[in-house]
């Protein structure tokens, strides 16, 4: 199996949903299965059925966050000294040819990508036309509007 890239941030991110999952999500969910039981009849329990349709997702995601963890390979960003090079982990500034629309965008793994938050994943197709390139190179993305040139107009390296 290939390591797959984490910054260190995303790796505590995932760590510290496994532990809520662990340590709060997952007796709360005992003890509603352990309260429907006691209340009778489990075929007619819905009460019971939902506190174990939860149960088998809370433990799903505890099994795909340990094998995820244990098979990542954590890059600490702060290390990192390219420049103002496009590397894993960076924060790019873009700003767009046609609008002076200006985007930040920070690369990271698959697993912790959340564009909502700004974090696209090494594998996407704006991330892999970012990566390489340096601070004040034009690129061409390619969307699914069309083509769209921005500007790198800067290079961070937030941890």
């Amino acid at each position: 199996m290939t390591r797959a890239p984490l910054t260190t941030a995303g790796a505590q991110r995932l760590r510290s949903e496994l532990e809520n999952l662990k340590s709060v999500v997952r007796p709360r969910i005992i003890e509603a299965i352990a309260e429907a039981r006691a209340h009778g009849d489990l075929k007619e329990n819905a009460e019971y059925h939902a506190a174990r349709d939860q149960q088998s997702f809370t433990e799903g995601r505890i099994k795909e966050l340990e094998s995820v963890l244990s098979h990542a390979e954590v890059i600490d960003i702060g290390r990192l000294t390219p420049g103002s090079r496009v590397v894993f982990g960076v924060t790019v500034d873009l700003l767009a040819d046609d609008s002076d629309e200006e985007v930040t965008y920070q690369i990271v793994g698959d697993l912790e990508a959340d564009i909502k938050h700004g974090r696209i994943s090494i594998s996407s197709p704006v991330a892999r036309a970012l990566i390489g390139r340096f601070e004040g190179d034009s690129v061409t993305i390619a969307t699914p509007g069309g083509a769209r040139d921005y500007e790198i107009s800067r290079v961070r390296y937030v941890v």
